[in-house]
C-alpha cells in the first residue's frame, strides 16, 4: 500500500518513491495512475474507475498470491480514507491470504497538505469528516457534525460537495454554525499541491459564495482560530 501523498511528486516520500520502481505490478483509480506516470517504468498497471475499490483490491491481492510484488496506490494515505483497510478486511477474509508480507507506506494526506498552505490552522485538537454518504448515512455524518462542533474542534472537511451532493455542505455549515460564531476563519483550498491549486481563507458566514467541490478540503475553525495576515493560525497557547 502506496500513499501518494496530494499528488505533487515532491510531496511523495522516498520510500514510496521506491515501493514504485520495485513493483512489478501497480494498481490504483485511473486518476492516481495519472499523478505516477513519470514514474512507471515498464510495470503492468492495472486501473479501474470511482466504486469500483473492491473490484480493484481483488484484483492486486490475486496477483500478490501469484507471486507478484504489486504496489495498490492511493492518494495521500492509504489509511486515511485510503485502501489500506479494504485490503486487511480482504486478506483476513480469507485465511489462505493472510501469509502474503504487506507493507503500508504513509503518505501526507489532503488534512495536512491543506493546512499548510492555509498557515497553521490545526495547531490543536481538529477531526476529520467526510460529508460524502456513499458509505457512511447522513444521518450519521450529521450527528458527528454535532458532536464536533460542542467539542470546539477545528473541522477539516473532505469530499464537501460533488455534483449530486449540493446541499451536504450547506447542512454541515447550518450545524456548525450552532456551536461557532459567524466570524470562524475558514480555509477552502482546491487541488492542494496540483495544477489548478486554488487558497481561499473565508468565513463560517461567507463560505457558501465559494465553489467547493471532491477536489476540495474544507479547514473551519475553532473558538480561538484568527486570520493573521495572508494565514489562518489556531493558536496552540503559548504566552505570545
Amino acid at each position: 500500500m502506496v500513499g501518494l501523498g496530494p499528488g505533487s511528486p515532491e510531496h511523495m516520500t522516498g520510500r514510496a518513491r521506491l515501493a514504485i520502481a520495485e513493483a512489478e505490478v501497480i494498481v490504483g483509480y485511473k486518476t492516481y495512475i495519472e499523478l505516477i506516470n513519470d514514474l512507471i517504468d515498464g510495470q503492468e498497471v492495472l486501473s479501474t474507475g470511482m466504486t469500483r475499490e473492491v473490484e480493484r483490491c481483488e484484483l492486486a491481492i490475486a496477483r500478490a498470491v501469484a507471486g507478484s510484488k504489486v504496489a495498490v496506490v492511493s492518494s495521500g494515505d492509504p489509511g486515511v480514507y485510503g485502501m489500506a483497510g479494504l485490503i486487511l478486511e480482504l486478506l483476513y477474509r480469507d485465511d489462505t491470504h493472510k501469509e502474503i508480507e504487506l507493507e503500508i507506506i504513509p503518505g501526507v494526506t489532503s488534512a495536512t497538505a491543506s493546512a499548510a498552505l492555509l498557515g497553521a490552522p490545526l495547531m490543536h485538537d481538529f477531526t476529520v469528516i467526510s460529508l460524502s454518504d456513499l458509505l457512511t448515512p447522513w444521518e450519521l455524518i450529521q450527528k458527528r457534525l454535532h458532536a464536533a462542533g460542542e467539542g470546539d474542534f477545528v473541522v477539516v472537511l473532505y469530499n464537501p460537495s460533488s455534483r449530486k451532493r449540493k446541499e451536504h455542505i450547506v447542512t454541515a455549515r447550518l450545524i456548525l454554525l450552532q456551536y461557532k460564531p459567524a466570524s470562524t476563519p475558514v480555509g477552502i483550498v482546491r487541488n492542494a499541491e496540483r495544477d489548478g491549486e486554488e487558497i481561499i481563507i473565508t468565513d463560517l458566514e461567507n463560505m457558501l459564495k465559494h465553489p467547493m467541490d471532491m477536489f476540495s478540503t474544507v479547514v473551519i475553525g475553532n473558538k480561538t482560530t484568527a486570520k493573521l495576515g495572508q494565514y489562518m493560525v489556531t493558536p496552540r497557547g503559548y504566552n505570545v
